[in-house]
């Protein structure tokens, strides 16, 4: 008895610990909802970091040789999107980024992946996701340089920031992450569908890149914008949903026309990224480089979303270290999937998606 009391004393100040470093903001959840949200978005990446060490074998991506092939990403300039950039640039293709700010982009990517490889090959655009116009402006520019578009990467992010609406009235992390990325791919399918005419009888792909968080988060269409209530990684796990929600329906749209184009949904993992920077992990400076991915190993997944032949026609996918991945139960059911894709629709005043 005595040693089970001394073995309980050891080891209940362990899951204390792990919810005082492992929360996704600095501060306390003030509520048992918060607590809760808390709890499931600690274990489930208590459990992608787990995965992420057994299947490191795993994780691994063969580049192909794509010459000139045109893959489209937004962000890309430092993180995960700066390795998912230098593997596609090593695969020979041309990369066009859509980025806050061009010029300072141009100057941080060709600093760490080499003026030579960068000079001609890649094609820097303003872009912010969560300003609808400038998706807008984004998509022109693009069309007007770049009739066929073969690879189309939704990679920007931000990852549970304090609560901040958009011009356009929309939840910062649900506008940036997922309806710019909507309203893209809605603005550029024609040119994905022309991509499919030089793609050596390959399926173009779009790309939309996701989190292991999608799976602990729920749709909440009554207040899709966190106007009632707002948690930070509450509101990101629906914005990762939503990239889910979004994968799957549009393989079947895809499907449907006949179109030679399948989507993928990659989680890179838990990665050393400024993206954990409202976390209170970054109270342990070091924590993060011992146990986190690297970017590069982060970017991994994205790019076998985006090139592996081995996916070939196998579209609709979750992905997790270069190969296949539970998601949300939801995500199978073809109403749910529906119902957000045609709420976006209607929220972002889209009649017919991808066509004009």
């Amino acid at each position: 008895m005595n040693l089970l009391a001394a073995a309980f004393a050891l080891l209940t100040p362990i899951p204390i610990l792990l919810f005082y470093f492992f929360r996704s903001t600095k501060e306390f959840p003030k509520t048992w909802k918060e607590f809760k949200i808390e709890v499931r978005t600690i274990l489930c990446g208590i459990r992608s970091q787990n995965e992420d060490f057994i299947l490191r074998k795993r994780n691994r991506i063969k580049l192909e040789s794509l010459p000139n092939k045109i893959a489209v990403i937004t962000g890309g300039n430092r993180g995960i999107g700066l390795h998912v950039v230098k593997k596609l640039l090593r695969c020979e293709m041309k990369v066009v980024m859509g980025v806050r700010n061009p010029e300072s982009s141009k100057k941080s990517v060709e600093t760490a992946i080499g003026v030579d490889l960068c000079k001609n090959n890649i094609t820097y655009l303003q872009c912010d996701t969560g300003d609808m116009e400038s998706v807008r402006q984004f998509a022109a520019k693009v069309k007007q340089s770049f009739p066929a578009i073969h690879i189309l990467i939704n990679n920007a992010g931000v990852m549970a920031t304090p609560y901040y609406e958009t011009k356009d009235g929309f939840e910062s992390q649900m506008a940036i992450n997922y309806l710019g990325h909507f309203l893209l791919t809605h603005l550029l399918l024609p040119e994905l569908i022309k991509g499919t005419e030089s793609n050596d009888g390959k399926n173009v792909r779009v790309v939309n890149v996701s989190s292991c968080i999608h799976r602990v988060a729920d749709m909440d269409y009554d207040d899709f914008n966190c106007k009632k209530y707002y948690y930070p990684t509450d509101a990101y796990g629906k914005s990762k949903l939503a990239q889910v929600y979004f994968t799957k329906y549009l393989e079947v749209i895809f499907k449907e026309r006949g179109l030679k184009i399948q989507s993928h949904a990659p989680h890179p993992g838990i990665v050393n990224t400024d993206l954990f920077q409202y976390s209170s992990n970054t109270a342990i400076p070091w924590f993060k480089d011992v146990f986190y991915k690297t970017p590069e190993s982060g970017s991994r997944t994205i790019v076998y979303a985006a090139i592996s032949p081995y996916l070939e026609g196998k579209g609709g996918t979750y992905l997790s270290n270069c190969y296949y991945d539970k998601s949300h139960p939801k995500s199978k059911d073809f109403n749910e999937v529906k119902k957000l894709f045609d709420f976006t629709c209607q929220l972002l005043k889209i009649k017919s998606f991808g066509e004009f």
